[in-house]
């Protein structure tokens, strides 16, 4: 239950129209100990980030939106540091964020509103006369609720008016601007404010890998994160109907624009949101209606508003960011990730700062956001350890790694068509597919391997010499090569027992074998072998 505000009197809905402050309510999830959390307002985050261990939202990509505000914030307020050497400073000694802070709660109270009705919080007062009409349920401000964001789809769910909390609504909103997928709004721009205000452009991170250093604070993360600039952090995006330069129209699609600093990459308004206020019954700030629609544009970014990027080699020979993929887990691509952090070719950039952190472990956070056109379908992060002086030996370790792991798939799969033909000598070719996915054991391997892999890693942290590494490396070959033909063998137990189905899992047990031991296996295979 909850009261609407719409229908009633402009000045009784006025009244009763709520303030909500991020600044000054709890809307950051935080750890305190390891399994236990609280929530904070933003001021609070940044008081106590040397308190907190951590930022725990309900997804990977909540999580990184309130940690790119709160970079904002910093950067906005001068709390950034103006070069290397001030930032190796600030991050040795763990310098307070007060500043930050201090600069967050003096400003204006109605300039940090969520409801304020002409300057709200991150949003775009223009809708304002089409909300009621042409909004929708909140739903459609959470990407992970929305489904197919062609949302001109006859979306029911969209519907439902049960309210979402404020605080809930804010950290949505957030991860709208930074990830919001491409497609077509649900509003009509003859009825609104013009054509192109149906298209939904990709968020800044929605195609490609974000990655943070992690500390074991909060404040450690931020400091490490914090890009050193002595340039003017540009403008902090706090709402749509306020800024430098006039925000882009909607009756045609306008060119990019040029991000001026720091904080204005870190708020850009990606979406043109309105949220309908509203209170639930026992008097809790809520949202009830969203309106969403086609938000800022901008220019290809320059490669210091890059400095996370992990690059890899497209096929035309041009270095792109790194997409997260549906179909190869972050740890297979582990290696790109230590090559940024070991060949540091593309200019000063995080891995290169974080080179001079000589013997520190560090984590390194990677976050994507996985579409398949305009349906979202997951988010995926993973962790990876980094020990400034050991980039070359945790590279050497996760591409030898990968490369044994893509093996030990091959081999599988070359297993299973083994079992296939003995067991369908005569199949049609339409049934080739599912018959061979029968005996196909690589789901179970790929699913096993992501965990030795990262005991790989943190053995080869903690290794002294390339012979612990290689060691380790031989390890890990061998909890694959035994898990593999647990799966297969798994596999193999539906076959009949009749004389055809003994030779078929016979064939296929000894392919597998002979290929894990055989010329083309790499090394670490046959190291207990040799």
């Amino acid at each position: 239950m909850h009261v609407p505000l719409s229908g009633l009197p402009p000045s009784l809905a006025e009244d009763l129209r709520p303030h909500w402050d991020p600044r000054r309510q709890a809307c950051v999830p935080a750890l305190i100990t390891a399994g236990q959390s609280t929530s904070v307002s933003l001021v609070d985050a940044l008081r106590r980030a040397d308190e907190l261990l951590g930022i725990s939202a309900t997804t990977a990509g909540e999580t990184v939106a309130l940690l790119e505000y709160l970079l904002a914030v910093c950067y906005a307020s001068g709390a950034c540091p103006a070069n290397i050497d001030e930032w190796l400073d600030q991050v040795h000694d763990s310098s307070p964020l007060n500043g930050a802070a201090d600069w967050l709660d003096s400003r204006p109270d109605e300039h940090w509103n969520l409801f304020h009705p002409s300057e709200p919080l991150g949003q775009n007062a223009l809708l304002a006369p089409y909300l009621d009409e042409h909004g929708a349920g909140p739903a459609q401000l959470v990407i992970e609720h929305a489904g197919d964001y062609n949302l001109f789809f006859d979306h029911h769910h969209l519907e439902h008016p049960t309210p979402l909390p404020a605080d809930a609504a804010f950290r949505a909103m957030l991860t709208q601007h930074v990830y919001g997928p491409g497609g077509r709004a649900r509003i009509s721009g003859k009825d609104t404010l013009g054509p192109t205000i149906t298209n939904l452009a990709a968020g800044r991170l929605s195609t490609r890998l974000r990655v943070f250093a992690l500390g074991q604070t909060l404040g450690d993360t931020l400091r490490l994160n914090l890009v050193p600039s002595n340039t003017a952090p540009g403008r902090f995006n706090r709402t749509w109907t306020v800024a430098p330069q006039p925000r882009r129209g909607f009756q045609a699609k306008p060119s990019g624009r040029r991000v001026d600093g720091p904080a204005d990459l870190h708020t850009v308004l990606g979406r043109s949101i309105l949220m309908r206020p509203t209170r639930t019954e026992d008097g809790h700030p809520a949202v009830d209606r969203v309106l969403v629609a086609a938000g800022e544009l901008l220019e290809p970014l320059a490669a210091h508003h890059l400095q996370d990027a992990v690059y890899t080699t497209a096929a035309d020979g041009t270095a792109k960011p790194l997409r997260p993929s549906a179909s190869r887990a972050l740890w297979r691509e582990a290696h790109a990730l230590y090559a940024a952090v070991a060949e540091r070719n593309h200019g000063p950039d995080l891995y290169d700062r974080l080179a001079q952190f000589s013997g520190r472990r560090l984590n390194l956070w990677a976050v994507g956001l996985i579409a398949k056109q305009t349906t979202v379908l997951t988010w995926v992060s993973d962790t990876f350890p980094f020990v400034p002086g050991r980039e070359r030996d945790l590279r050497y370790a996760a591409e030898r790694g990968s490369l044994i792991a893509e093996y030990v798939a091959s081999s599988l799969s070359r297993a299973a068509y083994v079992a296939w033909t003995v067991t369908y000598p005569n199949a049609k070719p339409a049934d080739k597919d599912d018959q061979i996915a029968r005996f196909d054991a690589r789901p179970e391997h790929w699913a096993h391997a992501a965990e030795p892999f990262h005991v790989l890693l943190d053995d080869t942290t903690a290794a002294e010499t390339e012979d612990q590494v290689d060691a380790a490396l031989v390890q890990y070959a061998t909890v694959l090569d035994e898990a593999a033909g647990r799966f297969l063998r798994n596999r193999l137990d539906s076959l009949p027992a009749n004389s055809r189905g003994y030779q078929a899992r016979a064939q296929a047990v000894r392919r597998l074998a002979g290929d894990l031991t055989g010329p083309k296996a790499p090394d670490e295979l046959k190291g207990d072998r040799r």
